[in-house]
C-alpha cells in the first residue's frame, strides 16, 4: 500500500515533487510568469502552481508527457493561431516535453491575462463609484 501523498502547499514544494528532468522547466515556467505578471501572487489551487491577480490569472503543472498551461478560456482564444500547434481545451494547452517549451509565448499570454484582468478590475470600480 502506498503511503498517502501530501498535496503541496506551495509552488517550490510542487516543483520539488516533480520528476528531477521536469524541475528546471517548471522553475522556467514560474520565473516566466513572474516576470510577465510582477504584480501577481502565487497560490496553488486545483493542486496546482497558480498566480493570481484580482482572481486565478493563469495556473500551470507537469504531466506525464507535457506541461500542462490554463490562462482561461479568453486565453487560448486570444492565441488561437500559435496555439493551435499544441493540443489543448477551452482554457488549457498542452507542452510536449518532446519539444521546446515556447516561453515567450508563455510570457505573451501571461501580459495579455495581465492586461484583462486590470481593465476589468478598472471597470468594476468604476461601476461602483
Amino acid at each position: 500500500m502506498k503511503a498517502k501523498q501530501v498535496a503541496p502547499g506551495t509552488i517550490d514544494e510542487y516543483i520539488d515533487a516533480a520528476p528531477k528532468e521536469v524541475q528546471p522547466i517548471l522553475r522556467r515556467v514560474r520565473s516566466t510568469i513572474r516576470k510577465a505578471a510582477p504584480g501577481a501572487q502565487e497560490a496553488i489551487k486545483y493542486q496546482l502552481p497558480t498566480f493570481t491577480l484580482d482572481g486565478n490569472l493563469v495556473h500551470f503543472g507537469a504531466f506525464k508527457d507535457h506541461i500542462g498551461f490554463y490562462p482561461t478560456p479568453s486565453g487560448t482564444a486570444k492565441f488561437k493561431r500559435e496555439l493551435s500547434v499544441y493540443a489543448g481545451a477551452k482554457g488549457s494547452i498542452r507542452f510536449p516535453l518532446d519539444r521546446p517549451i515556447p516561453y515567450d509565448l508563455i510570457t505573451r499570454i501571461v501580459e495579455f491575462r495581465v492586461k484583462e484582468t486590470m481593465d476589468k478590475a478598472a471597470a468594476k470600480a468604476k461601476k461602483k463609484r
